[in-house]
């Protein structure tokens, strides 16, 4: 079996990994196949299927609507430690307050791609080109929606709300300056339930991590 670049680049340049070696591959779809490396080669590597597998997904499902930031390095970070954490799928946000809107989806995928591969994930998040908050919210199917907004308003803390029996889930998370006051009233008479992650003010990208890394907990607790 052929390898792409990308993936033979990984297991050659940065996993270092050498002909005769065991190793195991997914297409990021719960699909796995594990065999031995015939050919290390850092742009087409090959190596020969033993066995194949088909793992299940994640559940309970996870997305996380968050605003693209202006520091592309910082949403790069959150894009990869929320793949590690098993997030199911990724929305970037486009926002009132929302200062970048440029956005390399290519690039972006592949440091999801390389983040599922380190981690032995075998489930690639789904990574949306960015969306309008509107279309998000007005689309939102998920069973169980929230809203994390920094306005003083009563709200539930978000690691007493996530509701693990539940099959799917949502949260959305606003940029740099928070969420407009339209949009917060938008979100909430669409059934979004505003909800606290803490005590402190996070950035926007520590926000969504903290969101992922507590839903992947309360997976395991199940």
């Amino acid at each position: 079996m052929d390898l792409d670049e990308d993936t033979s680049h990984h297991i050659v340049q940065v996993l270092r990994m050498k002909e005769g070696e065991k190793i195991a591959i997914t297409d990021g779809k719960g699909n796995v196949a594990s065999g031995m490396i015939a050919a290390a080669h850092k742009k087409h590597a090959a190596i020969h299927i033993i066995s194949f597998e088909k793992t299940p997904a994640i559940t309970p499902k996870l997305s996380i609507a968050i605003s693209l930031v202006k520091n592309a390095s910082r949403f790069e970070w959150f894009l990869e430690k929320c793949t590690e954490l098993g997030v199911a799928e990724i929305i970037p946000l486009l926002c009132d307050r929302t200062e970048r809107q440029k956005f390399r989806h290519d690039r972006m995928l592949g440091i999801c791609r390389s983040a599922m591969l380190q981690s032995l994930q075998t489930w690639l998040p789904v990574l949306h080109e960015p969306v309008s908050f509107n279309d998000v919210v007005r689309g939102g199917k998920e069973q169980q929606k929230m809203i994390a907004h920094c306005v003083k308003e009563a709200k539930v803390d978000f690691s007493s709300l996530f509701n693990p029996s539940l099959d799917s889930h949502i949260i959305l998370i606003g940029p740099e300056g928070d969420f407009s006051e339209s949009e917060i009233a938008l979100a909430r008479s669409n059934n979004f339930i505003p909800v606290s992650l803490g005590s402190t003010r996070l950035r926007t990208e520590t926000a969504g991590v903290f969101a992922a890394a507590w839903a992947r907990g309360a997976r395991e607790e199940e």
